[in-house]
């Protein structure tokens, strides 16, 4: 159980990679996949540079917020004759008055004459200070760093140590912003900008696919016109083409009338042939039987041999001719149908079984060329046929299409032909049994206009007991 369910996935693997191989090699889908990529390259690029932008922007204008405040906060503090801190900073900005909004200030003593530390009434808790070794100050004695602040959020510290009055009394004021807060919104920001970046490149890829799709259109409408042209509804390219594709239809066209005289030419000349070698050979016929004798019936023999080959090549000839653009359309029910009651009334003393499928099945090729090769095929079997013979026609599917092909299978139960001997049967003028009537032809005959149609004859033992010949040809 589990080896047939193995089968089957991997079978369906194997058809799903060829599908898409098969796809691969596209046009259509060659130009959707380049173009897409390229726009979604070129979308990553751009959200990338945007999203760097804003980052660069949201982050210098934190600074200089940060910057201001701290300007704005060492110019409202001073210091008395006594040493105490004092002042009443008012920074202009509510989050600096709400608790653990991340937003805070202070200013402490540096120096030992100073005392009475003061901070915003934001500040419930301490905020750790590096120290200098570690962040050292710049040459206008500040400096910045990201430390945790008291309800857990990282703040952006921007320090400053300034010298109040004339004593060399340093105080450190520190203005911190919420850190986490400006990184939450970055990114939020970019991934907005993603969200919104990734709709409108879905939406451009679909008017992209929607604009290759007509663009292609005129494509598609001359492999519409060549199947036309191939079963036969249609005789050459019409109808309204690009610039760039109406040079193809044109030579197209030229090539399906360059085509036509060709066969034209070719059935005239086997016509002539037919007739110049006619009567020839039926003097050469009449003269060896009234010689008589062995030498008349040797003459008269060859005469009939050459009148038979002869005729077997020119049925080659007009199949060859009649594979043109235009194709033929035969239906294959009725003919099969006609000739198995030709075939059981020339046989009263045998049983034909006729299995055809209740949908129509339609040859692309010459009706007498479907004849020939069935007629044959059924005159073998009924020759050889003991009581039955089966004609049977199968197709992969209910609906034959262009791509399909249908099965002829015709089966006695007579002696057979034993494998080794299947393909010496198959040979010009060659009869594995003398004691029957005729002139070898039949197989080969079949077997010259099967190749012509690109088909497929062969010849195994059936399960009747006798042989079964299958042919298999194109639907169209």
């Amino acid at each position: 159980m589990s080896e047939t369910a193995g089968g089957r996935e991997r079978h369906w693997l194997s058809r799903l990679v060829a599908q898409l191989r098969h796809l691969s090699q596209t046009l259509t889908f060659r130009v959707i996949a380049f173009s897409s990529v390229w726009a979604i390259i070129a979308l990553v690029v751009i959200a990338t540079i945007i999203s760097a932008l804003f980052n660069q922007v949201s982050r210098r204008g934190f600074e200089d917020v940060l910057s201001a405040h701290l300007f704005n906060l060492i110019a409202s503090v001073s210091a008395t004759e006594a040493g105490w801190l004092t002042g009443n900073p008012n920074l202009g900005d509510l989050r600096f008055v709400e608790p653990y909004s991340g937003w805070y200030w202070s200013v402490e003593p540096v120096s030992e004459e100073l005392r009475n530390p003061i901070r915003s009434a934001s500040l419930r808790g301490s905020v750790p200070t590096p120290s200098t070794d570690l962040i050292p100050f710049d040459r206008e004695f500040q400096r910045e760093y990201i430390a945790k602040g008291p309800d857990g959020d990282m703040v952006q510290v921007m320090e400053a140590e300034v010298e109040l009055g004339q004593d060399d009394r340093i105080a450190r004021f520190r203005v911190m912003g919420n850190h986490s807060q400006l990184e939450a919104e970055i990114a939020d920001f970019r991934r907005q900008l993603f969200l919104y970046l990734g709709v409108f490149g879905l939406g451009m890829v679909a008017i992209n696919v929607f604009a290759i799709m007509i663009a292609l259109g005129p494509l598609r409408g001359i492999r519409t016109a060549l199947a036309n042209i191939r079963t036969g509804a249609a005789e050459r390219l019409s109808g309204p083409f690009p610039a760039e594709i109406a040079p193809l239809a044109k030579e197209t066209n030229a090539l399906i009338d360059s085509n036509r005289r060709i066969v034209e030419r070719s059935r005239k000349q086997v016509g002539n042939l037919a007739h110049s070698l006619k009567t020839p050979l039926a003097v050469m016929m009449n003269e060896g039987r009234s010689l008589g004798g062995n030498k008349g019936a040797l003459i008269s023999g060859q005469a009939s041999a050459m009148q038979q080959q002869i005729e077997h090549y020119l049925k080659r000839a007009r199949a060859a001719a009649h594979r043109q653009p235009l194709a033929l359309r035969t239906p294959v029910n009725d003919t099969l149908a006609r000739m198995a009651r030709v075939s059981q009334k020339l046989n009263p003393d045998k049983t034909l079984k006729l299995e055809l499928p209740e949908w129509e099945v339609v040859f692309s090729g010459e009706r007498e060329d479907l004849e020939e090769i069935t007629g044959n095929l059924l005159e073998n079997a009924m020759k050889w046929a003991r009581e039955t013979v089966v004609l049977t026609l199968r197709t992969p599917e209910k609906e034959a299409t262009q791509d399909q092909r249908f099965v002829i299978a015709i089966e006695d139960d007579g002696p057979g032909i034993p494998e080794d001997q299947a393909r010496q049967a198959l040979k010009r003028g060659r009869r594995l049994d003398e004691s029957k009537p005729g002139t070898g032809l039949g197989l080969a005959i079949v077997a010259d206009l099967v190749e012509e149609y690109d088909g497929a004859l062969l010849l195994e033992r059936s399960a009747l007991g006798g042989l079964k010949a299958q042919v298999r040809l194109a639907s169209a």
